[in-house]
């Protein structure tokens, strides 16, 4: 189980706005926000694998590589180079 979300109020935030703000992007915390006892989340996205940046590929292989031998590569070949 995380943490509990640090709570700060309103008058707080307006204090230290960019050290709160910085520090919920550097560790992807969310802060909750306390204004006249309602409860507002400020919450970060979240960070993206590098990964999900690659382009997507849809003519790629996708299986086990023990398998490859096995495909037909004669129709692709072109033993003319240039």
């Amino acid at each position: 189980m995380s943490a509990p979300a640090p709570t700060v109020t309103a008058s707080a935030l307006r204090a230290d706005v960019y050290r709160i703000l910085d520090r919920a992007i550097a560790t992807g915390e969310v802060v909750e926000i306390e204004r006249n006892g309602v409860v507002v989340r400020l919450v970060p996205p979240r960070p993206r694998r590098w990964i999900d940046a690659l382009p997507r590929r849809p003519e790629a292989i996708v299986g086990d590589p023990c398998e490859l031998p096995e495909v037909g590569w004669s129709e692709a070949w072109a033993p003319e180079l240039p």
